[in-house]
């Protein structure tokens, strides 16, 4: 029995050269019969290769059932013949997790989880070491391992590593610390016998062993690999040079000396370690007691009890006392019905306790007067819509809720929650004093190289120029979309593709691809725990501050069953709650996203027209565009204009066929009755990520288990790119099922598309009640959206000046900022005619922050008299004068720009001196006028946009209208 038991993957970043996968599939044709993925001071990367290990385990499962079923594949071996070499198909090596614990004091220690209460103690280990250190870091000590609350690290195996530099004085630095953990940890402590690969590995055995039995440790063999293989050399050194900041060829002692650091069978490892060889079986006794499996980690969801009250009980008394609220005049028959079977479904499931946070987690956001929306699957649910959670009324979702929350997949739910972007921060933090920061954390999202990245990096340490490094940054679309064109794109940018460095760099960076580069944290995916999550899972620093994040994304987490709350930010909503706020405060009308008056014919008019600048998302280019064609009338129309201008319907070419059939210029069919029912409402069209799914399971035959793994494919596109493995099963079941081969390929090139961005109708359901409500204030209060707007900002597609003009050619007065009418935010103020007039506000000048705002508005009393008296009476220094004056807010005094700029460079210092700051009536030296020229129309625009990045002045083009149209008026 063979067994390695300290590779480090890529997940120790920018050191090794192979991802978990590949440690998985190399060992199991190896033969090893047990693995442990020990990164430095991180348990990162092992859900991938225990992800991997259940896919070799069920493939080998099937190939099982295959030969059960039809005899063994190809000829059976005579009997009078030994069998022939192969390769062990059918091992499955076992996963141990581990870590690398690299100590402040230079010692190394790989840490195996033997039982659960080791995977525990080791995660709240690492999280120590993590917490007390900066984001990526790790500060761990001697002393932290010895003691009292580690427990004496019962539940662990520890292998002790030789030192880093084996001169006398990494020796000399090495054995204290070793003595001690020796003494401390001697019941669990093995030591490691690595070889380095430089000839001298037989006497490093020898000095190993005999440290070994003066600390009386036994001794146990690792390869302790880099590489599956080696041919990842080079990356390997590569990844060296990045990590140093070096360039490839001046690495010297810190590059591999050979690929020989690699994954090895028994063989291999026998022959390496000659009368040394018992340390391998020692090790695979090691291995026998570490009988911990990451699959079997008990994760338990917070039990939401409030009062007493089980979670049951109270998910279905505020359900029915939500319908009550949603539907005063009372419910209709049909949605009493699914709110009674969602109840029973999720009871089944034991999901309440996730529902009930959700809901209050919505709950603390509306005490606090923070708009949100859920989306998701689970959440365009009559539950859902009866607690506050969604707006989106069930009568218009359209989607089964088993689908999503069902018994048979046993699959968590799915909610998304969007807050105010300006907002979320205080639900974030609320989630943390709630449950406390050893239950909660946010996941983490692991930081891939791509193509500028990779191309920037690998070139910097292959030792390109910055102008080679920049001449393929430009042309990274052409190099990663074409296939056997690199050259040609090479010599049409000047450079050489025949230059051996240079496709040497090539080569390098194409398989840097995928790679983890770092982790970051998640949008907003909170990781929730009844017990201590540090327990579960390392928690550690993220960058910003206040912020805590586990090491698994998202795609870990579902793969081990963890549930997540996802607490999103929309730019959107800020401007929505701004807007509603804005009708109580002038109109005294009082709305929410669920009580706007619904299926409004002048909204879908204005619709119809493309009249969408800053609509939610519909205000781009091509949805603009598609908007007259598909001309929406009804709520559904806008859940299919989110969902359908995206690369899964474009890719599969069904935007055009959807069209025409909606025009009644193509007849609406269907491939088969059975397709019909999910294809229905989309007039025979795939569009949705839940119709593509739909199609895989009936239309091409797959199982649950195929679909479900489909679906992961579609969810990890991007990283791995493995939707394409599926093309053949998927090609051959439709064409079993009788279906045409264009329209098989039309929608695999869908579910292809659906892996570069998929949009599933439940989400489109929700973003399409935005879309409404967005374009019901713009078409009804027109002054109210572009006020919102602008103080929502920086979200969208379009800058402050297009809103403006949008806003002035839907006849909305737009008024320059004011020194003395002014605030931080853009007002609403009476135009004379019974309107709404739009003023600026001071957020709209470059430089100036919103505290200036502030003690300029508190000051300001019955209005200033001169730049000299803000200066005096706001306490706002010279530069912030000078912006204002910039942007020509002092012209109600009566001062032009310029004449303002040169009172404010005229002011010296941020405050008068004392003797000056009083009023001074009149006895103050007189400064002699200065005459200055006006500035011409051109110039005045060209200062609002430098100053502000918009003008009420003239457009810039009306200026140069005569020379660009001769005789125009």
């Amino acid at each position: 029995m063979t067994v390695e038991l300290s590779i480090t993957s890529n997940f120790t970043f920018l050191t090794g050269a192979s991802h978990p996968e590949e440690f998985a599939e190399r060992a199991a044709l190896e033969g090893v019969e047990a693995i442990a993925i020990a990164d430095a001071n991180s348990v990162a990367g092992i859900v991938r290769a225990h992800v991997r290990l259940k896919e070799i385990a069920r493939r080998v499962a099937e190939r099982d059932a295959a030969e059960a079923a039809d005899g063994p594949v190809g000829p059976p071996c005579p009997a009078h013949l030994p069998p022939p070499p192969g390769l062990p198909v059918r091992n499955v090596p076992r996963l141990i997790p581990a870590a690398r614990l690299v100590l402040a004091e230079g010692v190394e220690i790989t840490a195996l989880a033997a039982t659960r209460a080791g995977w525990g103690r080791l995660c709240r280990l690492l999280t120590t070491g993590r917490r007390r250190a900066a984001k990526g870091t790790c500060d761990l000590r001697v002393d932290d391992l010895l003691a009292p609350e580690a427990g004496a690290l019962e539940g662990l195996e520890l292998i002790l590593h030789g030192p880093t530099a084996e001169d006398a004085a990494g020796l000399q630095a090495w054995r204290p610390p070793a003595r001690r953990l020796a003494r401390g940890l001697a019941a669990r402590m093995h030591l490691g016998l690595a070889p380095r690969y430089d000839g001298d590995d037989a006497r490093r055995f020898d000095r190993q062993a005999q440290a070994a039995a003066e600390l009386g440790l036994p001794t146990v063999a690792t390869a302790r690999p880099l590489m599956h293989h080696g041919r990842r050399r080079r990356l390997a050194d590569v990844l060296t040079a990045v990590r140093l900041g070096l360039r490839v060829d001046d690495l010297g002692r810190a590059a591999l000396a050979n690929g020989e650091q690699r994954l090895r069978g028994p063989a291999e490892m026998r022959r390496l370690l000659g009368r040394h060889s018992g340390a391998l079986d020692r090790a695979a006794a090691l291995a026998a007691r570490c009988r911990f499996d990451i699959a079997s980690l008990r994760y338990e969801y917070p039990s939401e009890i409030s009062d007493g009250e089980r979670p049951r009980d109270r998910l279905a008394r505020l359900a029915r006392s939500g319908l009550a609220w949603r539907y005063p005049g009372g419910a209709p028959e049909k949605v009493e019905t699914m709110l009674e079977h969602e109840l029973d479904l999720i009871a089944k499931l034991d999901y309440e306790p996730y529902f009930l946070t959700v809901r209050d987690i919505v709950a603390f956001a509306r005490e606090r007067g923070i708009l949100c929306q859920g989306r998701g699957s689970a959440a365009n649910s009559v539950v859902c819509y009866c607690m506050g959670v969604t707006s989106v009324s069930p009568e218009i979702g359209t989607m089964v809720f088993e689908r999503f929350v069902s018994e048979a997949r046993d699959e968590p739910p799915d909610i998304d929650v969007d807050f105010e972007h300006e907002r979320r921060e205080e639900v974030i933090q609320h989630i943390y004093e709630r449950y406390g920061r050893h239950r909660a954390g946010l996941c983490a999202t692991v930081i891939h190289y791509r193509g500028k990245r990779a191309i920037r990096e690998v070139g910097a340490a292959m030792g390109l120029s910055q102008d080679t490094i920049g001449a393929l940054s430009s042309q990274l679309w052409g190099f990663f979309s074409t296939n056997g064109l690199e050259e040609q794109r090479m010599r049409e940018i000047g450079l050489d593709p025949e230059d051996h460095r240079l496709r040497l760099t090539m080569e390098l960076i194409f398989e840097i691809q995928g790679f983890p580069r770092h982790l970051s944290q998640h949008v907003g995916g909170f990781v929730v725990t009844e017990g201590r999550l540090d327990e579960l899972v390392p928690v550690e620093n993220a960058a910003m501050e206040d912020r805590t994040v586990i090491c698994w994304d998202k795609d870990d987490i579902e793969a081990l069953g963890i549930l997540k709350v996802d607490v999103l930010s929309l730019g959107m909503l800020t401007c929505i709650r701004k807007a509603f706020d804005l009708l109580k405060m002038h109109r005294g009308e009082h709305h929410t996203l669920a009580t706007l008056p619904p299926e409004d014919p002048r909204v879908y008019d204005m619709l119809c027209r493309a009249d969408s600048i800053g609509v939610f998302q519909v205000e781009s280019r091509a949805q603009m565009n598609f908007l007259p064609r598909m001309r929406p009338r009804n709520f559904y129309d806008l859940v299919i204009e989110v969902a359908i201008i995206r690369p899964g319907p474009i890719q599969g070419d069904m935007v055009h066929p959807y069209l025409r059939r909606r025009n009644g210029e193509e007849e609406v069919s269907f491939p088969s009755d059975e397709l019909g029912q999910v294809l229905g409402k989309t007039l025979g069209v795939p569009l949705f990520q839940e119709q593509a799914m739909q199609i895989a399971i009936i239309g091409a035959g797959f199982t649950p288990d195929e679909a479900d793994r489909l679906r992961r494919a579609l969810a990890t596109f991007k990283k791995l790119g493995n939707v394409s493995e599926f093309r053949d099963r998927f090609l051959k079941g439709m064409a079993r099922n009788g279906y045409e081969a264009e329209f098989a390929e039309r929608c695999f090139s869908q579910i292809e598309g659906f892996g570069s961005y998929g949009f599933p109708e439940s989400h489109a359901a929700s973003f399409a009640l935005l879309v409404y409500a967005s374009a019901w204030i713009k078409c009804h209060h027109p002054a109210v959206f572009a006020c919102a707007l602008l103080n929502a900002q920086p979200m969208g597609f379009y800058a402050p000046a297009q809103i403006v003009r949008d806003a002035r050619a839907h006849d909305v007065e737009v008024r320059p900022v004011a020194i003395d009418s002014s605030y931080w935010d853009n007002v609403l103020e009476p135009d004379g005619r019974g309107g709404l007039a739009l003023r600026l506000g001071f957020r709209q000048i470059k430089g100036v922050r919103e505290e200036d705002a502030t003690w300029l508005t508190a000051a300001r009393g019955n209005g200033y008299r001169s730049v000299r008296d803000v200066w005096r009476r706001a306490g706002l220094g010279a530069p912030v004068l000078a912006r204002l004056a910039e942007a020509d807010a002092f012209a109600p005094l009566g001062l032009s720009r310029r004449e303002a700029l040169w009172e404010a460079r005229a002011l010296a210092g941020d405050r008068p001196l004392p003797l000056f700051a009083g009023d001074m009536e009149g006895e103050g030296i007189v400064e002699p006028a200065a005459h200055l020229p006006e500035m011409s129309e051109g110039e005045e625009i060209v200062e609002d946009f430098v100053a502000m990045r918009l003008t009420l002045r003239r457009h810039p083009v009306a200026l140069l209208r005569p020379l660009l149209t001769p005789g125009a008026a």
